[in-house]
């Protein structure tokens, strides 16, 4: 379980060269890794070969294109929940706090509801318990990805496989009304607030190869997110 969440935080995250260069190799681990059957590795395909092939400025403005310009399919989950209102700041500690407990630190400048930082904390956790804390987003996941699978987005298949591992069925949640992406005031104003990330203090310089990134998804880890936007 814990490899799986891993990886599927990478396949989520803003796209970097270290994705790039490992994407083959963490489908084959994906499925050493046993937690998803053929089918759902199978409709991780598609993204992961895109990741592997595409040129990575073109997967990066992608990425931003899809989840940065508005709040429709935002991987920021209390976005979907408690907008701008004062909530939302209250749930950002008590996830932070959560974070903070499994010893994980605040080093950059992502938001704690971001979902792949998320998806890391929750492979620091016993299986169990990780699956308890993925089903609590899970109607949220659920409705992204039935909101990327209207896109056609190659984002569908990793947020589909999240909504089954979260045991999502038949629930319905109502997320973020769709942007208009070509109305930019207003969505400067949306995105304009300074952001935290969470950041393993000994995170290398430089790109490594793609076999020690694998490697990695096998011992314990801090959560990490490479800055993007």
């Amino acid at each position: 379980m814990r490899t799986t969440l891993r990886i599927l935080s990478a396949l989520l995250r803003y796209p970097d060269q270290e994705v790039q260069l490992a994407a083959h190799e963490l489908a084959s681990t994906l499925a050493q890794d046993g937690v998803l059957s053929p089918a759902q590795c199978r409709s991780l395909e598609p993204l992961i070969t895109a990741l592997a092939s595409d040129d990575l400025l073109d997967s990066q403005e992608a990425y931003v294109a899809l989840f940065d310009r508005g709040r429709a399919v935002s991987l920021h989950l209390f976005e979907h929940v408690h907008g701008e209102s004062r909530d939302r700041g209250q749930a950002m500690v008590d996830l932070r706090d959560r974070y903070e407990r499994q010893g994980l630190e605040i080093t950059a400048s992502e938001l704690p509801d971001y979902l792949p930082l998320f998806l890391e904390y929750l492979s620091t956790l016993p299986p169990e318990q990780a699956c308890e804390e993925l089903a609590q987003p899970g109607v949220i996941i659920a409705a992204i990805a039935e909101r990327l699978t209207e896109r056609g987005s190659l984002y569908a298949g990793p947020m589909q496989v999240l909504a089954d591992l979260a045991g999502v069925e038949g629930e319905s949640f109502v997320i973020a009304p769709p942007d208009n992406p070509d109305d930019l005031e207003a969505l400067d104003a949306a995105w304009a607030e300074e952001q935290i990330r969470f950041d393993s203090p000994a995170a290398p310089d430089a790109c490594p190869q793609a076999a020690e990134m694998v490697a990695r998804f096998n011992i314990p880890a801090t959560v990490r997110s490479p800055a993007h936007g």
